[in-house]
């Protein structure tokens, strides 16, 4: 048998607060027993388990790797919106005028991801 993608981890200053923020992205909970000051949090989004781990080091550069996210209820710029709202930061906008094109954005710990357009955009453009 191959090996499967158990969690994506994040490294991070605080992992329940990090882990708080992505579970309100996601509409998802915290794993039961994650609790404020806890040096891992686990939050299981449909499709994904993200593991947030608290290490010393801040980020000093650029991802290696990032979320891509696809609004499945809502259009890209509502989605944007609300990320905003919940405390993320835009930190560059590459949507287009005809619809194509991303947000990337940024967690509160620095963390970029980026929104894509929605399903409903998508299929509209097909």
């Amino acid at each position: 048998m191959t090996s499967l993608v158990r969690h994506v981890p994040v490294d991070c200053a605080d992992a329940y607060e990090l882990g708080s923020f992505r579970a309100k992205v996601f509409d998802a909970l915290l794993g039961d027993d994650d609790e404020p000051g806890d040096e891992e949090a686990l939050v299981h989004a449909p499709g994904v388990a993200l593991l947030f781990v608290t290490v010393p080091d801040p980020k000093t550069v650029k991802n290696r790797v990032h979320l891509d996210l696809q609004p499945q209820d809502r259009t890209r710029d509502e989605e944007v919106e609300r990320l905003l709202a919940l405390g993320a930061t835009l930190v560059a906008d590459r949507r287009k005028p005809d619809g194509t094109g991303w947000a990337v954005m940024a967690a509160p710990e620095g963390n970029e991801f980026c929104v894509e357009r929605g399903i409903a955009e998508r299929v509209a453009r097909s």
